[in-house]
């Protein structure tokens, strides 16, 4: 019984050996997934300006953005960046400022790091207008959030419609008197012909009368008629 409880007791100290050794050795390798091969990684160098402003008062809010913001850059404190880990292929460069504005410009990296920059042309795509590189992108102004009032002028009261409407015949009928000779008949003749074309309807008033009455009162010169009633009345005597 001795011997039998001796041979139990060994095998109970082995069983336990072995699940120890199993609990704290280290797990095989096993075979991992083969992960793409990413190729190689560039980089977009360029610098940002902005006509009669130091670059320290706008840089900090600024910011790079590559392709809608797939990868994102930031501007040092004289205006330059780069945009680092950018895979081969073609990516819009925009520069995004609450103050500034700037066009956005398309880069094209070929799988041996050749860079060209050339302007976006979202309607014609295959145009090509090729731009400096390093990338030189100027501002166009800075950005209008807000209407500008409009101020009232003596321009808008003139250019008004109605207003013209009632001041041009007036022009018409005060100047032109001055302008055309009415004393003479054969121009009076037809000035009353062409009004009476314009009159078809003989009820309404004669409109070649009302003019070579305006007409008459317009070329005579005032005293006149006193003048000639006084001759004819010394001629009566």
């Amino acid at each position: 019984m001795q011997h039998l409880r001796r041979l139990l007791d060994a095998y109970f100290v082995l069983q336990s050996v072995f699940v120890l050794s199993r609990c704290f050795s280290e797990p095989e390798p096993g075979p991992s997934a083969a992960s793409p091969a990413s190729g190689d990684r560039f980089k977009i160098e360029g610098r940002a300006i902005v006509p009669g402003f130091k670059p320290q008062e706008w840089v900090s809010s600024a910011r790079v953005l590559v392709e809608g913001g797939e990868y994102v850059g930031f501007l040092r404190t004289d205006g330059s960046f780069a945009v680092y880990d950018i895979p081969s292929g073609s990516y819009v460069i925009e520069i995004v400022s609450p103050s500034f504005r700037f066009e956005p410009t398309r880069v094209d990296i070929t799988s041996k790091g050749k860079m060209r920059s050339r302007l976006v042309n979202y309607i014609k795509t295959s145009e090509v207008i090729r731009q400096p590189y390093p990338l030189q992108m100027r501002s166009s102004g800075p950005h209008t959030y807000f209407m500008k009032r409009e101020t009232w002028g003596w321009t808008d009261f003139l250019m008004n419609p109605m207003v013209m409407m009632m001041v041009l015949p007036l022009l018409i009928i005060v100047l032109l008197p001055k302008v055309v000779n009415t004393n003479d008949p054969e121009m009076r003749k037809e000035m009353e012909q062409s009004m009476n074309m314009l009159n078809p309807n003989p009820e309404l008033p004669d409109v070649s009368e009302f003019m070579t009455k305006l007409f008459s009162k317009g070329s005579s010169k005032p005293g006149g008629g006193s003048k000639g009633s006084r001759n004819a009345a010394l001629k009566r005597r």
